[in-house]
């Protein structure tokens, strides 16, 4: 019997590719897979590790001998996932190598963003030197504030944890709302987004992208947001409608934000560059060796599964 075969786009650790070249047909040769080569090609395949480009309509269509399609990552809207479902295609994510990189990253985010690390690594390298006693200069400590998480997910969940160990109370508003039970042992209360909104010292967002949650912070929210606030984002930079929030950091109705996806990426407009209250990283949220190879392996037993075993895990299109 001929063993399926799997192509992988984009850059992906060999580390995590280890057991899917042992069970399938891998093709992996990211210094000629092109978009222009992937269409041509991917007729040729039976599942696809998708990262760096689309899985739009184009894609899908030709790939005509395509059965599974699993993303490198816990974000899917890069695929048209019901049309795929329109063609008997399986989408699959990784839910789980993303959980704790991407929480540190948002950690890192605020820590960085409320301490000023980049206003002050800046003017420091610049050959200048400041007095942090005068309160223009000063950032804010975490110990006793509010966190609101936008989105008590799995990372979510995560970045919870992490702050309460600095002290923070946490709130939380999503479209579900936690069982009882987890929000005790999580030790987080529910609110309602408006409530989340003007009484959060620091909002991080961890909601997916979705018609309902695409361009939610804008111009009315950072009105309702405190003056002394600051805004995280390691989930999807469409949940954020960019030039709302530039007027709004230039503008001084929110202190300062930690960015690490962006509406307009990899494009960054210069007026966003230019500010000393923000501080902003390429999605970089699973930029880790050991998140890399965590996420390929979750990827290949997504195929493995499904291709080896008839059994879809992490399907987003049922």
């Amino acid at each position: 019997m001929s063993k399926a075969k799997i192509l992988v786009t984009g850059i992906i650790p060999e580390q995590g590719l280890t057991e899917l070249r042992e069970t399938f047909d891998v093709t992996y040769e990211p210094e000629k897979e092109t978009r222009e080569w992937i269409l041509a090609n991917v007729k040729n395949f039976d599942g696809l590790l998708l990262m760096g480009t689309k899985g739009d309509r184009e894609l899908i269509d030709a790939g005509s001998n395509l059965k599974i399609i699993t993303a490198n990552g816990v974000g899917f809207d890069h695929i048209d996932i019901e049309y795929a479902k329109s063609k008997g295609i399986v989408v699959s994510n990784c839910p789980m190598g993303v959980r704790v990189p991407t929480a540190e990253m948002t950690f890192a985010l605020i820590l960085a963003t409320v301490r000023r690390l980049y206003f002050y690594d800046k003017v420091v390298r610049s050959g200048n030197w400041m007095d942090v006693s005068e309160q223009k200069y000063m950032g804010m400590s975490l110990q006793g504030k509010t966190l609101g998480v936008y989105g008590m997910g799995r990372i979510g969940s995560e970045v919870a944890k992490f702050c309460q160990v600095l002290g923070m109370n946490v709130i939380y508003n999503d479209a579900r709302r936690l069982d009882k039970d987890l929000e005790e042992k999580l030790a987080v209360k529910f609110v309602d987004f408006d409530t989340l909104v003007s009484t959060s010292d620091v909002i991080t967002l961890h909601a997916p992208a979705l018609p309902s949650t695409v361009g939610i912070f804008n111009e009315n929210v950072f009105d309702k947001m405190k003056n002394t606030a600051y805004l995280v984002n390691a989930a999807r930079g469409v949940l954020v409608k960019q030039n709302d929030l530039i007027k709004a950091l230039q503008d001084g109705q929110i202190a300062g934000a930690g960015l690490d996806v962006f509406e307009t990426e990899p494009n960054i407009p210069e007026s966003l560059r230019a500010l000393d209250n923000v501080i902003l990283s390429p999605h970089a949220g699973t930029g880790t060796l050991e998140a890399r190879t965590a996420i390929a392996k979750e990827a290949s037993q997504n195929l493995i599964s499904f291709l080896r075993d008839g059994k879809a895990i992490n399907q987003v299109n049922k």
